[in-house]
């Protein structure tokens, strides 16, 4: 069974998107945090998103190793990102490209039969379909690398629950700007 893995920059208060879906709260990541993620991102077989990631990360990383300032980190993480293997769930678009598959069925029957393969960890990105991951209690591992900023409102996280979910610490780590990453496996 494949391991699910839901990851993103989050404030403090626990918002992955302050209101009106601004997303700029955070700054551009340290070297050291990009390299992080680039090295999660690498580590992922398969890439779950939802639409309005989906659109934000396609609206970049195609072309983002074509950027004339860009590092070599961001230059590797486009090549990744056009390379693996990603599944967008929507029932408002029509077209992906970029090693992309659409699907605008079920998605917990979806992610739960892509977690039954053989293979790799996924990782799932975007509050609402990770939120239904979630729920049904597909989610293994959550990677919040936590911001010290305060934005009171927009999109959380984490969404309402049906039960708790006990989770296990497996990693803390401070990066530069006062970025604290902390990584919990869910306790089966």
């Amino acid at each position: 069974m494949r391991k699910l893995i839901f990851g993103m920059n989050v404030t403090l208060d626990g918002y992955i998107a302050a209101p009106g879906d601004d997303i700029g709260w955070g700054g551009p990541p340290s070297d050291e945090l990009f390299q992080w993620w680039l090295d999660q991102e690498r580590a992922s077989d398969l890439t779950l998103y939802g639409r309005k990631l989906w659109e934000t990360m396609s609206s970049y990383w195609p072309t983002g190793d074509q950027q004339p300032n860009a590092t070599p980190a961001e230059i590797e993480f486009a090549r990744n990102w056009r390379d693996t293997p990603k599944v967008v769930f929507s029932s408002t678009i029509d077209k992906v490209d970029w090693n992309t598959r659409l699907v605008t069925g079920d998605a917990v029957a979806e992610i739960t039969r892509l977690k039954a393969e053989d293979g790799g960890p996924m990782s799932i990105g975007g509050a609402t379909l990770a939120g239904a991951a979630l729920r049904a209690g597909l989610i293994d591992e959550y990677a919040l690398a936590t911001y010290p900023v305060l934005v009171g409102g927009g999109t959380p996280f984490f969404t309402a629950l049906d039960s708790w979910v006990n989770l296990n610490l497996v990693e803390t780590r401070t990066f530069p700007g006062g970025v604290v990453l902390t990584r919990y496996e869910t306790r089966r």
